[in-house]
């Protein structure tokens, strides 16, 4: 079949009539596709064999998968070629993919006489070909402006050195467009091919359909081209089959896994109730193309977006905080959030706007989705709408990987089960996204309500938890050890840590202090399976902190418990799900209030031993202590427990600090940290400005504490004799 798609010298305006096969009609007795060539037999002959043939597969359910593809739409190209032809919206993109499809035996590539014979014996073997035809101005305006339509098609009329001039002008900025003397013809057949394709899906033709087209369609606004996109194909896809089939095809899932967001289909169905639009992109935080619109008033690809007016919960964006997501992410988002408010939406059709820029290999995308995760995606997709699904091409811009990938899907239409993989885990800042896309479309959708709590539901009365069992550790506390909050004279500081510094009576006395700076206790709880809700007698609170302030206690030391909170509330506070304060933030706030501590505090006293234990991230604490104060003569030991990063202590004005850490802690790993996964890292963390790292054969921070107590207050009790004796090793000097 190589020499049945039309060549560019077969088509001089881009419309080659002896190409055209009639488009399929809605009637019974309307002529079905054919293989999109020209046909040897007579022309009666072949419609009643084709109708015997089509009304046979119909009857045993052996519908097969379409494919449409016209070399025409290669035409499309850049008028300003310059220096540097190669545009990553390259025409050989579609080309590429069908040769692939034919390599892999997917597209019939026989005489057409052996056709009718192949259909009758085995009528999924390949994919049926869809001819694409231009798209009339009528179907193009049911979602663009009469304005754009003509803007479009006077490109045609253009001279050659004012196209040069306008694809100049238009690759600037975000507009990022190139235009040619053909593009206007390539477009209509684009928006075509995808009416055509949606059509012989939604009439139940085909089974499934896949449209190789371009130029590319989801970046264009209704009276805007943008993004390598003049028409803005899928939209147009699918208002023309909502109207045509409005008994069979009210409803539309458009699921858009292209890395770009797409801003223009957004904003066509923003306030349509019967589009669902789904779209998994990178955001980070507005930087990543399209980005920010210049009006304000116009939606981004945020999550926060939703739709307006009755179309409220039908714009779901999955917008990534960065690149480099990949199988592990993608799945997830599939199976956490898609799928679900898919099923509940229940479309009639579906219809993929297939990007492949978020593939392994696309250097434009960043990410890494392997073929297999393309696959699966598909696979979960062809459950809704009676396996009515339409997938038609967006972006990506490495050829291999755009072929690769789209065989994958192609082959997954066709029936092949996804292939077996292994999927990676999901990156934290992933998870915590799509934590935050469940609670933005519970409001909307009670697939989404499971374990989402609306905060200003709960009235006046509410607490928030780590507030109450922060009042619950102070008044074990107070009872067994009549430790009392520590006196902070900052404001700000005051409001912050209100009740999480907790000190025993008489601490200036104590010639003997034992400073702990830790995580919030962990908490354990095991929800209902069925309405997730957690009763209180099966939540548990696990705090190993305990055990060594009893310890401290019965040795007749002064302790300062600080409890460092995961994230600092404030009144204002209104989302039931916060994420914990990042590095930057949790630095700040811990130096703040240990050098407060310090100043105001411990420096002052006459206390002959201090001994300093850091409790998980709060360990963060130490360091900064030791960095920004003089202090490590006044230290007497430290111990710390870490399951996070590891913190280097180290000074540019105070060159033996590394090493006097080194002697002087005891830092225990988690078994499972990653830096034992690596012989060079495992290397590395043994330096001396790690301090004394040990690798605890206990993971979780309470475990590692139970497990090592007695090592640690041993360590304790040979620095303390140490000091009393007066000895100390050659480092010490």
């Amino acid at each position: 079949m190589d020499g049945e798609d039309h060549s560019m010298t077969d088509a001089p305006n881009g419309f080659g009539e002896s190409y055209v096969v009639p488009a399929v009609g809605q009637e019974d007795d309307d002529l079905f596709i054919k293989n999109g060539t020209r046909a040897d037999m007579d022309e009666s002959e072949s419609s009643d064999d084709t109708k015997e043939v089509i009304v046979s597969m119909q009857r045993r359910g052996l519908l097969p998968t379409g494919c449409c593809y016209d070399d025409r739409m290669k035409l499309h190209a850049n008028a300003d070629f310059g220096p540097s032809p190669h545009h990553p919206e390259d025409p050989r993109r579609i080309e590429e993919i069908m040769k692939m499809f034919k390599r892999a035996g997917l597209v019939f590539t026989g005489p057409d006489s052996d056709l009718l014979d192949i259909l009758r014996g085995n009528p999924t073997k390949y994919m049926w070909r869809i001819p694409a035809r231009p798209a009339t101005k009528q179907e193009i305006c049911t979602v663009h402006t009469p304005g754009h339509y003509d803007w479009v098609q006077e490109l045609s009329d253009m001279s050659t050195k004012d196209l040069r001039k306008l694809s100049h002008n238009l690759d600037q900025g975000r507009a990022s467009l190139y235009v040619g003397g053909m593009s206007y013809e390539a477009a209509l057949l684009a928006a075509g091919g995808c009416i055509e394709t949606c059509k012989n899906v939604a009439a139940g033709h085909v089974k499934n359909a896949f449209a190789i087209i371009r130029p590319p369609g989801h970046h264009a606004e209704y009276d805007t081209p943008m993004g390598f996109c003049l028409f803005n194909n899928v939209p147009i896809g699918a208002k023309v089959c909502q109207n045509e089939y409005p008994d069979t095809c009210r409803k539309v899932l458009i699921l858009d896994w292209d890395v770009h967001h797409g801003n223009g289909v957004q904003n066509m169905f923003y306030e349509d109730p019967n589009i669902l639009y789904i779209s998994l992109h990178v955001y980070d935080n507005g930087n990543f193309y399209p980005g920010k619109p210049d009006n304000p008033m116009i939606p981004d690809g945020d999550i926060d977006k939703v739709g307006d007016g009755l179309g409220q919960g039908k714009n779901v964006n999955i917008a990534w905080p960065s690149q480099g997501m990949g199988d592990g992410e993608y799945l997830a988002a599939f199976q956490k959030i898609v799928m679900p408010i898919a099923r509940e939406f229940n479309p009639d059709m579906v219809i993929i706007s297939a990007g492949f820029d978020a593939a392994d290999g696309d250097e434009l995308g960043g990410c890494f989705v392997s073929p297999p995760c393309y696959a699966h995606m598909t696979h979960m997709l062809m459950s809704l709408a009676e396996g009515k699904v339409a997938v038609c091409l967006e972006g990506g811009y490495n050829l291999k990987a755009i072929s690769d990938s789209a065989l994958a899907v192609a082959r997954t239409l066709m029936g092949e089960p996804p292939p077996q993989m292994k999927i990676p885990p999901i990156n934290k800042d992933a998870a915590t996204l799509l934590a935050k896309v469940q609670a933005v479309q519970a409001p909307f959708w009670e697939c989404m309500r499971p374990g989402i709590i609306d905060v200003r539901d709960l009235g006046e009365t509410k607490s928030r938890l780590h507030d109450v069992i922060r009042g619950y550790q102070r008044q074990i506390l107070s009872d067994k050890y009549a430790m009392v909050p520590l006196f902070i004279q900052r404001e700000v500081l005051y409001k912050s840590f209100e009740n999480q510094v907790l000190v025993t009576p008489g601490l200036q006395a104590k010639k003997s202090i034992m400073l702990i700076i830790h995580d919030p206790p962990e908490l354990r709880a095991m929800p209902d399976i069925i309405d997730n809700t957690i009763d209180p007698h099966n939540g548990f609170i696990v705090d190993g902190v305990t055990s060594y302030i009893d310890w401290a206690y019965k040795n007749d030391f002064g302790i300062i418990d600080a409890n460092i909170p995961h994230y600092i509330t404030h009144p204002e506070d209104i989302d039931a799900y916060t994420p914990r304060a990042d590095e930057k933030t949790l630095q700040r706030q811990i130096q703040d209030l240990v050098c407060y501590i310090w100043d105001n505090y411990l420096q002052l006293y006459d206390t002959e031993e201090l001994i300093i234990v850091g409790v998980g991230n709060a360990y963060l604490g130490i360091k900064v202590l030791l960095t920004n104060r003089d202090c490590k003569s006044r230290i007497t030991a430290v111990v710390n427990f870490v399951t996070g990063s590891l913190r280097p202590v180290k000074s540019e004005t105070d060159q033996d600090l590394s090493g006097w850490y080194k002697q002087h802690s005891l830092v225990y790993v988690a078994n499972d940290h990653a830096c034992w996964s690596d012989n060079n890292l495992a290397k590395k963390v043994l330096k001396k400005r790690f301090g004394g790292v040990q690798r605890s054969p206990e993971t979780g921070l309470n475990r590692m504490m139970e497990a090592h107590a007695s090592e640690v207050f041993q360590f304790i009790r040979v620095r303390l004799n140490q000091g009393r004796s007066g000895n100390t090793t050659e480092d010490e000097k």
